[in-house]
């Protein structure tokens, strides 16, 4: 009867967890890795610059399949989470005990990491699958070295190698706990064993192929590159991070059922312990050393999957309060992270975090850019080029407009998230104006894509290669939160000697979410290359309240921009003005400015959330 009613409850909450991995899939707007992958299956290869092709193929089958919308591009990535639990249920009712799979299916389900899996288009989906089959084919290997085993591994080790770089990870641990086993180092002498290793490492072919080709340009990327190789002292936050993520009742759980066993009679225990425990504890020490800037909370997942079968020995020897506790945070950490995407998905929600650093620009404002774009291209020549400052808003861009061929600027961030190298070889990357060929282009800048201290730095490099930059429109999506420029080039317009850059400027009082009442000094300064600023208008709620005293000295200014600012005002480039905001109900406000420069352009700058109170 418990067995029934486990599970029975397993699959009530697959199902629930499926359908709101569905619901969220429909709603969550395309993250810009997930744009890129989109991008590379439009011209489907073995092996790209950042990852192996399978994650690319599998987007392209889903629109294919089911047409071109945000499902249909995740679609298989959530087929391919839902699969996961149902072999880690079969995985532990062969190894240890039938009771005890529902539980481990059920801690599969609610784990925050795994919970949220395949909501997006992301290759960690394929990693969890193959990881999965390769601990499948190990516990299987340790009991007698089968066709059906040799087989499973090499189809793990080969969807493995087609996924990600990060499976070296997985290989690596899965030959040292083999190795570490008597059973298993038996197993490795078998050469059904090595059949399937080399058939695993013939899938590695054409990544490797592709780095032969290109100068190692991915590797270089995922091995060097990114990675400081310098001891620093981040490295302990891996496991406040992870405590956080996995839950710290289950991390707790999770850590003791390794430790337990690491010496238990059963090789099948032993072997799962050594893989997890080895994958957890090496990315804890990598963390000491590698990349901190970039997303890597999910690196740990496959050594998770590994302790899951062995969490159920652990729990059951707890008081069943602490069972309970362990569940209720499980619960609460699943709501947490998958309330994150539902959050992200409402735009409502995302305006009020725009001022905020969690502001989850990466997901905001794509439609309403592509939106605005296709309004002006409508406005432009049939052989205008759609230009993007970077590769975000070129994939974003064309997924939106079904466009795969929108010319990119070159930008750091290409080369920080290695994808220079693969716009380079599709022909996208465009180095200078000649190479519009005489042809009308509306360019579109990301103006939050750099830091506010790089971005004038970032307009005259813009100058240097297009000229001067006529801002037709401003797109300030979520208040400014993210910001685009669109910049209408004209077909053969002379390139003049001196360029006028967009305007930057900044409020440096009231401060942003500051609480304030009756009348209010505002004060700043906005700068603007060549072209010079005419005037400043304060606005609230986007609507023109005061019009500000511009002229004021502010030499700071000239030093924070290190001298390059070439405004012919410096340094009289402060404002001032007095907002009256007496007959205004309390409540939230966004305070803004609109720039007006001497050649008449007008700029609305990004706007700060205003908190009013009743006056004393």
């Amino acid at each position: 009867m418990r067995r029934m009613e486990m599970r029975t409850v397993f699959v009530a909450l697959w199902v629930l967890v499926v359908v709101l991995k569905l619901g969220i899939a429909m709603r969550l707007p395309l993250f810009v890795d997930e744009a890129f992958y989109w991008l590379e299956g439009q011209r489907p290869a073995w092996a790209y610059s950042d990852l192996p092709g399978l994650t690319a193929w599998l987007i392209r089958l889903g629109t294919e399949m089911f047409g071109d919308g945000l499902l249909a591009v995740r679609l298989p990535f959530v087929a391919i989470s839902a699969l996961v639990p149902w072999l880690l249920v079969r995985l532990t009712a062969r190894e240890f005990d039938a009771d005890a799979a529902w539980v481990t299916g059920c801690l599969a389900l609610l784990l925050p990491l795994l919970g949220s899996l395949g909501v997006m288009a992301l290759p960690d989906a394929m990693l969890a699958l193959a990881t999965v089959l390769c601990l499948d084919a190990g516990t299987r290997l340790l009991r007698g070295v089968s066709y059906g085993a040799a087989l499973l591994l090499a189809l793990g080790l080969a969807l493995g190698a087609l996924s990600h770089y990060r499976f070296i990870a997985v290989i690596a641990v899965g030959i040292v706990a083999l190795a570490s086993l008597p059973s298993g180092r038996t197993a490795l002498r078998d050469p059904r064993v090595w059949i399937a290793i080399a058939f695993g490492a013939a899938a590695w072919g054409p990544l490797l192929a592709w780095n032969l080709a290109n100068a190692e340009a991915g590797l270089r990327f995922q091995m060097v590159d990114r990675h400081p190789w310098a001891l620093h002292a981040d490295g302990w936050q891996f496991l406040v991070i992870q405590a956080g993520l996995v839950t710290p009742l289950l991390f707790a759980a999770l850590a003791l059922a390794a430790w337990r066993m690491r010496r238990m009679p059963d090789d099948a225990a032993r072997f799962l312990a050594l893989c997890g425990a080895l994958i957890v504890a090496g990315f804890f020490a990598l963390g000491f050393v590698a990349d901190t800037e970039r997303v890597s909370f999910h690196w740990p997942l496959p050594g998770y999957l590994a302790l899951l079968p062995l969490a159920g020995f652990v729990l059951l020897g707890w008081p069943r309060w602490l069972r309970l506790l362990t569940l209720a945070t499980l619960v609460a950490g699943f709501l947490l992270v998958n309330g994150y995407y539902v959050a992200v998905s409402s735009p409502q929600l995302r305006e009020r975090a725009a001022a905020l650093k969690w502001y989850p620009s990466n997901f905001a404002g794509w439609d309403e850019l592509a939106a605005a774009v296709g309004e002006e291209l409508a406005d432009m020549p049939d052989d205008t080029v759609l230009v993007a400052d970077n590769f975000k808003i070129g994939a974003e861009l064309g997924f939106a407009l079904g466009d795969p061929d929108i010319r990119v600027l070159d930008h750091p961030i290409n080369r920080h998230h290695g994808r220079a190298p693969q716009l380079e070889l599709w022909g996208l990357q465009l180095d200078d104006r000649a190479g519009l060929a005489g042809r009308p282009a509306l360019v579109v800048v990301g103006a939050t894509d750099v830091k506010f201290s790089a971005l004038l730095e970032r307009y005259q490099q813009l100058c240097e290669r297009l000229g001067s930059l006529p801002v037709s429109r401003v797109v300030n999506v979520d208040r400014g939160g993210q910001r685009f420029l669109l910049v209408r080039l004209d077909r053969d317009a002379p390139v003049p000697d001196a360029c006028a850059t967009p305007a930057l400027a900044h409020i440096d009082a009231p401060a942003s979410g500051a609480r304030v009442a009756g009348r209010v000094e505002v004060s700043g300064w906005a700068v603007r290359d060549i072209a010079g600023v005419e005037s400043v208008v304060v606005t609230l709620d986007g609507v023109p309240v005061a019009t500000a005293h511009y002229g004021l000295p502010n030499h700071w200014v000239g030093g924070f921009l290190q001298g390059r600012s070439r405004d012919p005002a410096q340094p009289n480039v402060a404002f001032a003005a007095t907002l009256d905001l007496r007959d205004r109900p309390p409540g939230l406000y966004w305070l803004g400015l609109e720039i007006v420069g001497r050649d008449g352009a007008v700029e609305r700058w990004a706007e700060q959330p205003l908190r009013a109170s009743a006056p004393e």
